[in-house]
């Protein structure tokens, strides 16, 4: 059964569904249905930290007090 699903996925890859559509091979209506069926995953978007912000010439270890 993993076979079959990963050769599905070959014909729903992007770089040959167009041409394959194209070719008759496999329906406009068949891809749709291929792509409402992947998982919505932008909550799982990687955003970086926040990058911390210089320190003023009042923080710096030369003016420190200590």
């Amino acid at each position: 059964m993993r076979l079959r699903k990963a050769l599905d996925e070959k014909l729903m890859d992007l770089r040959l569904r167009d041409r394959l559509v194209a070719e008759g091979k496999i329906s406009a209506a068949e891809v749709e249905k291929f792509l409402s069926q992947i998982p919505d995953s932008t909550n799982e978007i990687y955003e970086e930290p926040e990058k911390k912000t210089e320190p003023s010439a009042e923080e710096t270890p030369e003016n420190s007090s200590f």
